[in-house]
């Protein structure tokens, strides 16, 4: 297999290159080196760019506003956009709801809905995971009874990431409570935010931030045109969904762009009368993290190889099960390694000994340590969503394994 880029390859490259350079906003971009949380308008202003370039939606079918690209284009674009770094698109819009509506939406939701998706005019969120249903989604026990023209949902959703912002939630919902097997009788449902009986309560992280919500539906009134494709089908819809969710879940150049400011970092902190860089105990850590980072890059390109002789419309390679669970421990590895540069600047400085809330005090030290422990601890959630490591392991040994 030849891994080097081709000409044609190399040109699209500088040509994602020069975008980011020329319209990334520069405070945006330290943002997100610095770890810090983006607002809404950091991701509709970043997205409005993309859209405008034609970049926003480039896997989705070309009537919808795909640019037809093939998967070595797909993981250069998204390759730098990790690297710069730039922010993502909106996950639940681009790689989620967006697909499932395009594949298995009616004429009128398509035109409704795919170009405000692709744009980001609305902003979606995942009503899936619920108390005692997240890597068990078929465990779900929210309901949509049908009442004439109208599914009324009664349940509650939790770990709903942004809903704080979101003008839509697209819902897996119980449709037929009788059904034989647990992922039989699901559908998926469009549900505006602004339904009256629904209520969104922010989960206050360890760190002080709002990322996460409850979800609570009390007698919303939806109509049933906002049913995606036929009833009691949501649970297929729900793994294409997943499907598209866990490409680029490796996050290669994320993990790349990690490594430089490590590096960055290290060559600055010192032990004792020397730089930590110089340290062989950090050196060896560093190594083994950056070897490791590169045979996931060229398992991810052996997957890409493979996705070309299958075609755009081929199987979902299991292979890339590998991809996530090694790409999510490679990720929170850049995590400790960052914790070992900051070392005690990533602790919190009270404010004074009797304080009993010590959460959200200033930092100690520079402005790049700030982040380092909030982020470690929260990225230890990416073994978690897009499918536990856990599950991947299984999918490797019935997939590949055949076990």
């Amino acid at each position: 297999m030849d891994l080097n880029l081709s000409p044609e390859e190399l040109a699209f490259r500088d040509e994602v290159r020069a975008f980011i350079k020329a319209e990334l906003p520069a405070e945006t971009q330290r943002k997100l080196v610095l770890g810090q949380e983006l607002s809404k308008a950091d991701f509709v202003n970043w997205q409005n760019k993309l859209h405008a370039k034609g970049w926003a939606v480039p896997h989705w079918p070309v009537e919808h506003g795909g640019r037809n690209w093939g998967p070595m284009q797909e993981y250069i674009f998204l390759d730098e956009i990790q690297q710069a770094p730039a922010p993502p698109t909106l996950a639940f819009n681009v790689s989620m709801v967006g697909p499932v509506i395009a594949t298995f939406g009616s004429d009128a939701q398509k035109k409704k809905f795919l170009p405000g998706t692709a744009s980001l005019d609305i902003w979606w969120c995942q009503g899936f995971s619920e108390p005692g249903a997240g890597s068990d989604l078929a465990g779900l026990k929210t309901t949509a009874r049908r009442e004439g023209d109208f599914y009324v949902i009664n349940g509650q959703k939790t770990w709903t990431t942004l809903a704080q912002y979101a003008d839509w939630i697209f819902v897996l919902a119980r449709t037929n409570p009788a059904a034989e097997k647990k992922q039989q009788g699901i559908s998926f449902i469009l549900v505006d935010m602004k339904t009256p009986g629904i209520t969104v309560r922010p989960i206050q992280l360890l760190d002080g931030g709002h990322e996460v919500n409850e979800v609570f539906f009390d007698e919303v009134k939806v109509p049933a045109e906002n049913l995606v494709g036929q009833e009691n089908r949501g649970w297929d819809y729900a793994k294409f969904l997943l499907s598209n969710e866990r490409m680029g879940i490796a996050r290669i150049g994320i993990s790349k762009q990690r490594i430089r400011r490590i590096k960055e970092l290290a060559n600055i902190e010192r032990v004792g009368d020397a730089k930590l860089l110089e340290q062989s105990w950090f050196r060896e850590k560093l190594a083994t993290v950056e070897i490791e980072l590169k045979a996931l890059e060229i398992t991810q390109l052996r997957v890409i190889a493979e996705a070309r002789k299958r075609g755009p419309h081929g199987q979902a390679d299991p292979n890339s099960s590998i991809l996530k669970i090694k790409g999510s421990e490679l990720q929170q590895a850049t995590t400790e390694l960052m914790m070992d540069v900051v070392g005690p600047f990533v602790a919190p400085f009270p404010n004074s000994l009797d304080d009993e809330d010590q959460t959200n005090e200033p930092p100690i030290g520079p402005d790049y340590a700030a982040s380092a422990g909030p982020t470690y601890f929260n990225w230890r959630k990416v073994s978690i969503y897009g499918g536990s490591n856990e599950i991947q392991r299984n999918i490797i040994a019935k997939a590949i394994l055949g076990f």
